[in-house]
């Protein structure tokens, strides 16, 4: 801790032990026993993501394709930008990104380039997810969905996604930074 009582470093925390909980589908819940900065010891969850990607794909009209599915999480349907987990923790995300636009929505693009990396709740668990912009986009054929997959494809002009942000309607964290990002980087 620095004068002022701020913790200033890792070299504070120690992990004493981690024991695994669970193995899910998407994650692996672990429970973690630590060491810190006052010498006591507190048991803290872990949620282990081995990460994903997202897309902002917009049409050469301005538009911008959103997906709309059912999360069970939330038991309601939702409206997202395409985005799915990697096949594995080395898989680069562009190259998911690019898998996720074809499957979910059809489309493949001409041009990708980085928008913004978010960690969606560092509080308890590792997921990062690297957003995406794709342009130049092209109708490729129809979606390749896993069996359990049932999603609309949409399309929205920018201010429009921009009000459903406003107004609660895009409450997903990875859609409304991919959006407002998308929004501030190029000036709309």
């Amino acid at each position: 801790m620095d004068e002022k009582g701020l913790v200033t470093g890792m070299d504070e925390y120690k992990r004493l032990k981690r024991d695994l909980v669970a193995n899910g589908v998407l994650i692996d819940y672990y429970q973690d026993t630590m060491l810190i900065p006052n010498g006591n010891t507190a048991k803290w969850d872990l949620i282990d993501h081995k990460g994903a990607a997202a897309v902002v794909a917009v049409r050469d009209d301005g538009k911008l394709l959103m997906v709309r599915q059912y999360r069970n999480a939330l038991e309601r349907d939702t409206l997202e930008i395409p985005a799915g987990g990697l096949n594995g923790r080395k898989e680069p995300t562009m190259d998911a990104a690019r898998r996720e636009l074809e499957e979910e929505t059809g489309y493949t693009c001409g041009s990708m380039e980085l928008l913004n990396s978010i960690y969606t709740t560092v509080a308890f668990c590792n997921e990062k997810i690297d957003i995406y912009l794709a342009r130049e986009l092209k109708k490729k054929g129809k979606q390749h969905l896993d069996e359990d997959e049932f999603i609309n494809v949409e399309a929205y002009t920018l201010e429009e996604l921009k009000q459903k942000i406003y107004d609660c309607q895009i409450q997903d964290s990875k859609t409304i930074c991919g959006i407002l990002t998308y929004a501030s980087k190029f000036g709309q």
